[in-house]
């Protein structure tokens, strides 16, 4: 599946940090009951590449890394059972380590540098990051203006009550959530109510 398709699976990502205390299993099946099978493990916690392994393998679930910074990271992801990479950042090194690896692959940028420098290697799907916090969707939108065959996933200070707006963005093809799985989490069923909520965020 190529990171395009990812994109366009759902109109949002949960962006997770997961900690002991939840069920990888049970999470993953909370958000692809609510429509949200897209899922972002970040590599901020000791337990991520266990719970991307456990998600992998839930029915229907499309498990993720994010906040890939090498290519050290990148192999333990893949040995884990992610299916695509989510890098706060751009780097060469990277970027052609994903490309040899064929795994759909979306870094982050937030200048006209980055994107310049992700088309000369190829890539055209990005991660807009931090989104609000480098302006917000008027930035996006200025960024966005000279690459017409660019497309973006926001994230970072993306809420509920502001999501739709992004969406709303014909440059935005997803957004990255982290309101989905609130830090702690224990109620699936809250998770799969939001889960449902965010999807109903798609413009029609």
């Amino acid at each position: 599946m190529t990171i395009d398709e990812i994109m366009r699976l759902a109109p949002v990502i949960p962006v997770l940090v997961v900690e002991d205390q939840i069920d990888p299993v049970a999470l993953a099946e909370a958000l692809v009951e609510g429509g949200l099978p897209v899922i972002e493990v970040t590599l901020r916690t000791p337990t991520a590449l266990d719970a991307i392994r456990a998600m992998a393998r839930v029915p229907g679930a499309v498990v993720g890394a994010g906040t890939v910074r090498d290519e050290a990271q990148l192999a333990r992801a893949l040995d884990a059972g992610a299916q695509f990479i989510v890098s706060p950042g751009l780097t060469n090194p990277l970027a052609l380590a994903a490309r040899d690896t064929e795994v759909a692959f979306l870094p982050g940028i937030a200048t006209a540098s980055d994107l310049l420098r992700g088309l000369d290697l190829g890539i055209t799907r990005f991660k807009f990051f931090p989104a609000e916090a480098m302006g917000g969707l008027a930035t996006l939108k200025a960024l966005a203006a000279p690459f017409p065959e660019v497309r973006f996933c926001p994230t970072g200070g993306i809420r509920a009550d502001s999501a739709a707006q992004w969406l709303a963005c014909p440059s935005v093809l997803c957004v990255g959530g982290s309101w989905i799985v609130l830090p702690g989490e224990r109620d699936m069923a809250a998770v799969t109510t939001r889960a449902r909520d965010a999807v109903a965020l798609r413009p029609v």
